[in-house]
């Protein structure tokens, strides 16, 4: 297995089994000075990318990674994902999933120097939320070419 599928799959396998305890875990696969960004963070270092994460665990309950594919070459690998989760006081019950891509850069020792997330809020967020929703589900239809 080469370095890349190892360092690949320890960031697989540390997001499939994400949980507030197991990060404490984050500097085994985050390098000290790792950039993180998503559609709502941009984060330098190991606190400050641990925050996004516990700041995840209290807006949503029970969210769950799943890795649908994967590929590496060289320091750089992107992965699909499925991200599952129920909203904390909005239809509780109901399971939410968005779905995006994660762009990695690895530094020399194998641990995660750069992770952008790639994932589109309006669709995968926003048009589920009340008011919200209905005004970006009405500027959708309105730039549609159909």
């Amino acid at each position: 297995m080469s370095d890349t599928s190892q360092a690949v799959a320890r960031v697989v396998e540390f997001y499939e089994t994400l949980s507030p305890a197991s990060l404490a875990r984050i500097a085994e696969v985050y390098a000290a000075d790792a950039r993180f960004k998503d559609p709502f963070n941009e984060v330098c270092g190991l606190p400050a990318i641990e925050k996004v994460f516990r700041h995840m665990y209290e807006q949503v309950q029970a969210p769950r990674f799943r890795v649908t594919q994967r590929m590496g070459e060289g320091d750089e690998a992107w992965l699909a994902w499925e991200f599952e989760f129920h909203f904390r006081g909005w239809k509780e019950a109901e399971l939410q999933c968005i779905r995006g891509a994660t762009h990695l850069r690895f530094a020399a020792d194998g641990r995660v120097i750069a992770h952008r997330d790639y994932w589109d809020s309006g669709e995968e967020l926003f048009s589920r939320l009340p008011l919200v929703g209905t005004l970006v589900n009405w500027l959708r239809r309105r730039m549609s070419a159909a």
